[in-house]
């Protein structure tokens, strides 16, 4: 790797042994993956993907502290992914709230961390740091050094920044050094497509399943996606953006997408069209029979296969403001019409807590409570790591809960139907 002059005297310890360090990580990073060169962090906000105190994890608030005792703070201030515990708003008993406190004993340790290496705010945890509610949305083009695989996705394909898919502590010391290696999608034969996927649906596909089907196709791959603007149309809008989140975050996580180009909609796709995809890319049909099939394949764990859900978490990643009041008008009309005034299932969704805050000022937020919906900031995932959940018969329609956990993926129009009865 070529190293200016600056970056070569900070690798032989001008600015202490610490950054030297940092410094050797990211380059031998670079190494790894045959960059030539390091390029500036552009993006004003960072984001770090780490956001819980488990105890087994000392060894990395360890090194947090060690950084920070040499006051390396990162040159940006950042989000982080959601927290671990809602005792208030997430249905726990006590043991399993116990539990929770040993496997999260680190977390007031590492948030104190948090703060000193500058999150935005204490507001600032969620997975959907790009929603202008959070105020750390990319512009196209900025170079990001980022970790979390649905806000990696999104900033890459519907934002149009560049961002590889990094690890936790990459990210950090990307954000530390202000430098990150190019290679992959930091550069432009990187974020050629080398998939086309063909839409042949006789309706818009549930955005998770149709996700998914992308990505155990083509992995880490880049789809461009035809035939989806007949469905969406080609302006991104709320509602579109709100499932191409859905769609990106279940190509990243059944696969392991990082950027993907929607024809006649996303940024690239729009302004280089045809000209992103590769000479020679396989072609994928997805028809309804495809649709149906990706979602008969996947495996249940519950022990016992008819057991009558017990919770349900909607948003994962994060819902945006229009999901939330979308879904509540939804459940709404769906309890009404079946003669029912509560959903039947501990019901959550999940948002960032500045989402919700401004969900609060909607008329939904009060009539979503009075259905006996719960909303909360936390971490679904994190929720079904805890042993004791885990055994729990959870249900989700999201694709990246079930790929990670033992709930039980169903599709929106079926989530709906069961949460009322």
């Amino acid at each position: 790797m070529l190293l200016t002059k600056e970056q070569q005297d900070v690798l032989n310890g001008s600015r202490g042994e610490t950054m030297a360090k940092v410094m050797q990580t990211l380059v031998a990073y670079g190494d790894a993956f045959d960059a030539e060169r390091l390029v500036p962090v552009t993006s004003e906000y960072g984001h770090t993907v780490i956001s819980f105190g488990l105890g087994i994890m000392k060894p990395v608030y360890e090194l947090y502290d060690k950084i920070l005792s040499e006051n390396e703070i990162s040159r940006q201030r950042f989000s982080a992914d959601p927290r671990p515990v809602d005792k208030k708003n997430v249905p726990a008993n006590p043991v399993q709230n116990l539990l929770f406190d040993i496997m999260y004993s680190q977390q007031e340790r590492y948030e104190e961390q948090v703060r000193r290496f500058g999150i935005l705010s204490d507001d600032a945890y969620t997975c959907t740091c790009y929603l202008p509610q959070v105020g750390n949305t990319p512009k196209r083009g900025d170079i990001l050094s980022w970790a979390e695989s649905s806000a990696v996705v999104y900033a890459n394909s519907v934002l149009g920044a560049r961002c590889n898919r990094n690890s936790g502590i990459i990210e950090l010391m990307g954000s530390i050094a202000g430098l990150i290696p190019e290679f992959g999608l930091l550069t432009d034969d990187g974020r050629k497509a080398d998939w086309i996927v063909e839409l042949k649906t006789s309706t818009l596909p549930d955005a998770q399943l149709f996700g998914s089907a992308v990505g155990m196709k083509v992995m880490e791959k880049v789809p461009y996606v035809k035939g989806l603007d007949k469905w969406l149309g080609t302006e991104l809008n709320d509602k579109v953006c709100a499932y191409l989140k859905d769609f990106g975050a279940a190509t990243a996580s059944n696969g392991s997408v990082g950027l993907y180009h929607i024809e006649s909609l996303t940024p690239e796709a729009v302004d280089f069209g045809e000209s992103l995809i590769r000479e020679g890319a396989p072609v994928y049909v997805v028809d309804d029979a495809e649709i149906e099939r990706v979602k008969n394949s996947y495996p249940c764990i519950w022990k016992d296969l008819d057991a009558k859900p017990k919770l349900c978490f909607m948003g994962c990643p994060h819902m945006t403001l229009s999901q939330l009041v979308e879904w509540t008008d939804r459940v709404e009309d769906t309890l009404k019409a079946k003669g029912r005034s509560k959903v039947a299932i501990p019901t959550v969704f999940t948002a960032a807590p500045a989402v919700l805050k401004a969900f609060g000022e909607t008329m939904q937020s009060e009539r979503l409570r009075r259905m006996g919906v719960h909303t909360s900031s936390i971490c679904p995932l994190m929720y079904m790591n805890n042993p004791l959940c885990k055994s729990m018969p959870v249900i989700t329609s999201s694709n990246k809960l079930r790929t990670y956990s033992s709930a039980r993926f169903y599709p929106e129009a079926e989530i709906l139907d069961m949460i009322t009865g």
